[in-house]
């Protein structure tokens, strides 16, 4: 049996927002990539990217690129948004 035919006990979208609010809102995807091994086991960097789409879409949280391969994962509070390129 291969560890995709197994659920997770935590569904990763749910493990990343607690690591967030433990980390203050604020954390760089190396560390959240640590801290989700530790909660929920292994997960495929597609799997990690999905989930980062989908909650960014929600307007949970907020990637951005730090670096060519650093990005910096930020919770978004409640009824803050967050505006685009020439949106202001």
């Amino acid at each position: 049996m291969k560890s995709k035919d197994v659920w997770r006990p935590i569904p990763l979208k749910f493990a990343v927002l607690e690591i967030l609010e433990k980390r203050h809102g604020v954390i760089l995807d190396d560390d959240l990539r640590t801290g989700l091994k530790r909660l929920v086991g292994d997960f495929s960097e597609k799997e990690l990217n999905r989930v980062l789409m989908s909650l960014e879409a929600m307007g949970k949280i907020h990637v951005m690129w730090i670096t060519k391969t650093k990005r910096r994962i930020e919770l978004l509070k409640e009824g803050a948004t967050f505006l685009a390129v020439d949106e202001d």
